[in-house]
């Protein structure tokens, strides 16, 4: 599988709050997470067009990842901006 539990440990370490592999509940690494899926999802759909249930999961991790950039950017402005920049994100 692309997502084994020691990847998800990485990314849980490198880009979530508290900057441990325990740390799965905050948004940041749960950004950090959903970015890692959106972007393995993008690839195969460049192979497989005309797979629409994975397009349709895709549009869904993509609305739950913009929620949360939703949610830092009313609570918190400077982590909004850190994890964007951090991982990439445009606005």
């Amino acid at each position: 599988m692309y997502l084994t539990s020691e990847k998800k440990q990485e990314l849980f370490q490198n880009h979530g709050r508290l900057k441990s592999a325990n740390d799965t509940g905050s948004p940041e690494s749960q950004i950090a997470l959903f970015t890692h899926r959106i972007k393995h999802l993008t690839e195969h759909l460049k192979s497989n067009k005309k797979d629409h249930s994975t397009r349709l999961g895709l549009l869904k991790l993509v609305g739950k990842r913009r929620s949360l950039l939703d949610y830092l950017h009313k609570k918190e402005i400077e982590r909004y901006r850190a994890i964007i920049a951090e991982l990439g994100i445009r606005k």
